[in-house]
Parts: structure tokens; C-alpha cells; sequence
């Protein structure tokens, strides 16, 4: 395995229900990679700092309720601060009609209930080593 991917795992809004991203968080850690989880309750502004602040190449965004409909509010901030780079996906409930408008915003992958941990590994893994090729014009492997 190469070098870890820095990936965020969080929740924005009021969704308190943290048991699954807690789960996802442990799969990615458990792969090699470096996770910084947050509590739930984050605010955009603040997921925008920890971003920069971590130098994530991806943001992990669960969601239970409906918190998921904020999502695009979140990419065309990380895009004014200079990290559109950074790849987001979302885990948890968001009805199927919702995804083209999520794909739209920016979201490169949803993983829904059903969703393996070997699925969820791969494609995280595969989308944080495309972001740092393209960050730093050198293939990674994980």
C-alpha cells in the first residue's frame, strides 16, 4: 500500500445519527488510511476549515435525514475556498430522486443501505488516489 489517503468523514446539519459514519470511518482506517471523524452537528464553515485545514483529498458526508439537501451549499463553498478538488461522497439514506440532483452539485458517489464494505473501500480509495494524481500529477497507490 502506498501512502494513506487523508479522508474526512462527517455529518452537516442537525442529523445526530452517527452510528454509520462511525462504521465507515473504521472501514477506511482499517484500509490504511488516515480518517479524521468529526461529531455530528458540523457546520459548513466549519467542514470547509477542517478541509484545509487537514488537507483532505476526500470528504465523507453521511446522511440520515435530509441533511443531504445541503451538500451543494458545501461544494460551492469548498469551490470559493480553493478545494473543488477535493472529491465528496455520501452515505445513508437519500431517496433515489435525489441523486441526479447530488451528482449534479458535484457529489462523485453515493453508497446506500446494502452498500459492501469492499465497495465503499474501493471506490473511496480509487477517488482519493485520483484526486492526489491530479493535485500532484504522480499515480498513488494504495
Amino acid at each position: 500500500m502506498g501512502a494513506p489517503i487523508r479522508i474526512m468523514v462527517t455529518k452537516i446539519g442537525l442529523d445526530g445519527h452517527d452510528r454509520g459514519s462511525r462504521i465507515i470511518a473504521a472501514y477506511l482506517r482499517d484500509a490504511g488510511h488516515e480518517v479524521i471523524y468529526t461529531p455530528p452537528w458540523q457546520t459548513i464553515d466549519g467542514v470547509v476549515r477542517l478541509a484545509r485545514q487537514e488537507d483532505v483529498a476526500v470528504i465523507g458526508i453521511s446522511s440520515l435525514a435530509t441533511d443531504h439537501l445541503i451538500i451543494p451549499d458545501l461544494i460551492d463553498e469548498l469551490r470559493k475556498a480553493e478545494l473543488g478538488h477535493v472529491a465528496i461522497v455520501v452515505g445513508g439514506i437519500v431517496p433515489d430522486s435525489e441523486h441526479a440532483m447530488l451528482h449534479d452539485a458535484g457529489v462523485a458517489q453515493i453508497f446506500g443501505p446494502g452498500s459492501s464494505r469492499e465497495e465503499i473501500v474501493e471506490s473511496v480509495t480509487a477517488l482519493g488516489e485520483a484526486v492526489l494524481a491530479a493535485q500532484f500529477g504522480t499515480e498513488v497507490s494504495a
